[in-house]
Parts: C-alpha cells; sequence; structure tokens
C-alpha cells in the first residue's frame, strides 16, 4: 500500500509543482522578468510539466491578450501609431532580413537554420520561425535549433531593454516603439512595456503587431525560394488574431463607453503575459541549449545587436 502511494506521489510531484509555480507568477506580486526566470528555472532544472500543453496554451494565451487590448484602444489612434512606425517597421525588417543570410554564410550555419534565425529576428521570434519553418519544410531540429538561439536573446532583451530606455531617459511612447522592434516575441515585448508604463504598452503592442503582419509575405516568398513553385508546398497560415485586434479596437472606437474597462484589461492582459513568459522560459531546456552551438546563437546575437542598437539609434535621435 505504501509502496503505491509513494508511486502515485513521485508522479505527482512534478506537475503540481508546475501548476504552483504558473499560479505563483501570474499573481499580483509577480513581474514579467520573474515570470520568464521561474520558467527558465524550471527548463533548466528538468522540472517542467506539460510541455506540449504549455506551447499551445501560450500560443493562445498571446494571442487571446493581444485582442483584448483592442478593446483599450481607438482605431484613429491606432492607425496613426502604426503609420507612424510603418517607415521603421519595413526598414528594419528587410535590413535584417539582408543582414541575416549575409550572416548566415559568415558563420556557415546552415541554409534552413540562417533562414529561421533570420526571420524569428526580423519578425516575431517563435512564431516566425514555425510559420516560415513550416513553409520551407525546415526540420524539427533546425527549428529548435532557432528558437533557442532567439529565446536566450529574447530573455537578455527582457531584463536589459528597460534599464537601457530609463537611462536614456526614453519617453513611453518612444520606448514602446524600441521595444515593439528590438524585442523578438509579443510575450516579451508586452512584459517589457508593461514595466515601462501603458504608454508603452499600447505603442509597443501595436509597433509589434505592425511587423506581425509581415510573417505571412515572407513565410511564402521563403517557401518560394527554398522550395521552387511545387504546389505541395504548404501555404503559411495568415495572423487572423491580428484582425480580430482591429475588430475589437473597431468596437472600442463605435462603445466609447469601454473605456471604464481600460485598466482591467490592461490588469488581465500583463497577467496573462506574464503567464505565457513563464510557459515559453519551460521551452529552454539543457537539451535545446546543446543544440543551438555557436554558429546560429553568434549569427543571432550580432544581427540582434544591429537591429536593435540601430533602431535606439533612429529612435533616440527623434528626441532632439
Amino acid at each position: 500500500m505504501w509502496e503505491r502511494f509513494a508511486c502515485f506521489a513521485a508522479r505527482l510531484w512534478k506537475p503540481t509543482l508546475f501548476v504552483a509555480a504558473v499560479i505563483a507568477v501570474s499573481g499580483p506580486w509577480s513581474r514579467s522578468d520573474i515570470a520568464l526566470a521561474a520558467g527558465i528555472a524550471l527548463g533548466l532544472g528538468g522540472l517542467a510539466a506539460f510541455t506540449k500543453e504549455s506551447k499551445v496554451a501560450s500560443k493562445w494565451l498571446i494571442q487571446g491578450c493581444v485582442v483584448a487590448l483592442g478593446l483599450r484602444l481607438d482605431l484613429t489612434v491606432l492607425a496613426a501609431s502604426a503609420v507612424d512606425g510603418l517607415a521603421l517597421a519595413v526598414g528594419t525588417i528587410v535590413g535584417a532580413v539582408a543582414l541575416g543570410l549575409l550572416f548566415g554564410k559568415i558563420f556557415k550555419t546552415g541554409r534552413e537554420v540562417s533562414i529561421l534565425v533570420t526571420s524569428g529576428t526580423a519578425i516575431c521570434g517563435g512564431s516566425a520561425i514555425v510559420a516560415v519553418g513550416s513553409s520551407i519544410g525546415a526540420a524539427s531540429s533546425s527549428m529548435a535549433v532557432a528558437t533557442g538561439a532567439i529565446f536566450a536573446l529574447n530573455a537578455i532583451g527582457l531584463w536589459t531593454l528597460p534599464a537601457i530606455g530609463h537611462s536614456l531617459g526614453l519617453s513611453q511612447e518612444q520606448f514602446g516603439q524600441w521595444a515593439g522592434v528590438a524585442l523578438h516575441d509579443i510575450a516579451s515585448v508586452g512584459g517589457a512595456s508593461t514595466s515601462y508604463g501603458a504608454i508603452a504598452f499600447d505603442t509597443a503592442t501595436i509597433v509589434k503587431l505592425t511587423r506581425v503582419i509581415w510573417i505571412f509575405p515572407l513565410a511564402i516568398l521563403a517557401g518560394r525560394l527554398m522550395r521552387g513553385s511545387s504546389p505541395s508546398a504548404p501555404t503559411p497560415v495568415f495572423p487572423w488574431f491580428i484582425l480580430l485586434f482591429v475588430v475589437a479596437s473597431g468596437v472600442r472606437t463605435l462603445v466609447p463607453q469601454l473605456k471604464s474597462i481600460e485598466e482591467p484589461v490592461l490588469d488581465a492582459s500583463a497577467t496573462g503575459f506574464q503567464c505565457a513568459l513563464f510557459l515559453i522560459g519551460t521551452g529552454l531546456t539543457r537539451t535545446v541549449i546543446r543544440q543551438v552551438g555557436w554558429r546560429a546563437f553568434a549569427q543571432a546575437t550580432l544581427l540582434w545587436i544591429i537591429v536593435a542598437g540601430t533602431s535606439l539609434g533612429i529612435i533616440y535621435s527623434m528626441r532632439h
């Protein structure tokens, strides 16, 4: 009887720890950087549970939070911010793609990994890697390597960008523009900008979403280049949640009374991003780190530094 109980307890302690950690990092006493650090700690310690479910849950959680944020933004504000950041978005995406492919040849990371690392840096981290990887028929090992390299840099950015922004005296709007360009995935953009302020949060979200929309054409182009015009090549999934975000913004414009729920929506979205960052963090395991290797990490690091540094220089110079 005791042996059965001990065996049962041994199977349950890891899921119990995982659920307890999710609850802890989702509370008002937690922050995005703490949530990410906790997830990484569980991942590296081999203590993560529900690995497959976490990937699915983080994806839907992020998209749901993004759609909810539309209820905080009037369409006129959304359109104005999108237009203001369009030139920066296009310029940095085109530049990142060109440089990324060049660095891939210099570091000899391999064509698949090079394209995936470049896509993740240029647009939005893991989402771009999955979409482009599917389009080019990338091996799961290549996608794991690219995701691991991008994730490590994303974690560094989440912790360092707010400190840099404060030291340079960036306004909330300026930091939001920078975070939307320099940070790879939406969850980290939301986490870093939340710590900077509500205006930074809204600005960063809009800037990032104007970049996410480029996943679709980039994935199609990458698929054509890698696999030719074969009709069997899969068509990448369009990021429909962006359209739902615009619809939610339209509802906010037509129903001004929704202004009263802005703060609760902001709080709920911030909590959602915290939880998503924790779930994403659990995916960084020792196996992933071993797979990445120095070549992919070097390509991703150099490309990220140039994109983040160039965009910061442009945004900072516009204040003077």
